[in-house]
């Protein structure tokens, strides 16, 4: 297990936010008051199944949030000291790309097919440090090099790599201008085992060499515990459970987190058929009541549909979890030894 970062310096900070899509079936309430910090340095596992709202949340922070029919309705995101929802997107395009950059799931639809990769990163860095077109295509070529990919193979098109050498060019267009905060959207899902463990390596290389803080997100629990020091478990557009690696790992509390824990396989146990989470993610535009996790928690109990839980600190380094269990409010069920 990886240990933890010393750093107290919060560089981002989310605060109450809200972000809803009007959809001809009805308003899709994908961000639901959501709270989210990283301190500089640090790397934030963002954990959760598909429509939890992890690519929404990333979007929010990069200004990339379409609307219509998309809109943040409250809420602050506080990037070292500025809001960036006040800006206009003048000014936001200014942190976008420079300040902030973002690692975008499918490689494919992330490159332009009919530009060279050395263009492409070189058009990055032309836009946001003001080089000669020479200047930037040398230091396009450095980025290259940085994610192991040969000066002599910058000319080629995107159509010329593989799966995992795009997810490099990707990798090298998101540190063209040494940002900040990355943004690392699912960034090893479209590979295979040994590119995953490849790229996972060099990210980790990369974030220690140039000091940028990262958010990973991602549903594998296997990749957080590599590369994070802090973790955050999503459903329905709430933080359910968040905390320090060693919180989550080792004291794993909301019956949500348990579950996903639940259902990873062990090497040393033989089983037949792996412990899975019944039902499926709510619809987003009909969200349950109270607990939205209720429907599918095994140890809900009538008061759970009524009411919302909150955010309760539990003992830890930074562990807070959302679950009516953690408020005295429900009796004891046998989740966590010692829990009520």
């Amino acid at each position: 297990m990886k240990e933890q970062s010393p750093s107290t310096e919060k560089l981002l900070d989310i605060r109450d936010l809200v972000v809803q899509f009007e959809t001809s079936d009805g308003i899709v309430h994908a961000i639901n008051h959501l709270d989210l910090s990283l301190n500089r340095g640090e790397t934030l596992g963002l954990v959760g199944e598909t429509g939890a709202g992890k690519t929404t949340t990333a979007l929010s922070i990069m200004g990339l949030v379409d609307s219509p029919p998309g809109r943040i309705v409250q809420g602050q995101i506080i990037y070292n000291g500025t809001d960036l929802l006040t800006l206009n997107e003048e000014s936001y395009r200014t942190y976008r790309g420079k300040e902030i950059s973002m690692i975008f799931q499918d490689p494919m639809t992330a490159l332009n097919p009919v530009l060279t990769v050395v263009d492409q990163i070189a058009e990055t860095i032309a836009n946001h440090q003001g080089l000669s077109d020479s200047e930037a295509i040398a230091r396009a070529i450095e980025m290259l090099e940085l994610v192991r990919i040969p000066a002599e193979r910058a000319y080629e098109y995107p159509h010329q790599f593989s799966g995992g050498m795009k997810q490099r060019v990707v990798i090298a267009i998101a540190l063209a201008c040494n940002p900040k905060l990355l943004i690392a959207d699912e960034p090893t899902t479209a590979l295979d085992v040994t590119i995953q463990a490849q790229v996972l390596d060099m990210m980790k290389e990369l974030r220690e060499r140039l000091g940028t803080s990262m958010i990973m997100i991602t549903h594998d629990l296997g990749v957080v515990s590599e590369i994070c020091d802090k973790v955050a478990i999503m459903y329905a557009g709430e933080i359910l459970e968040s905390g320090t690696l060693r919180d989550i790992y080792l004291n794993p509390s909301h019956p949500y987190t348990v579950g996903l824990f639940g259902s990873i396989p062990k090497i040393d146990e033989d089983v037949e058929f792996l412990a899975q989470i019944e039902g499926l993610m709510p619809d987003p535009t009909a969200l349950p009541t109270g607990c939205r996790f209720h429907p599918r928690c095994k140890y809900r109990e009538p008061l759970c549909t009524e009411v919302t839980p909150a955010v309760t600190v539990l003992p830890g380094e930074e562990h807070r979890v959302r679950c009516l269990l953690y408020e005295n409010k429900l009796r004891a069920t046998g989740l966590r030894k010692g829990a009520v």
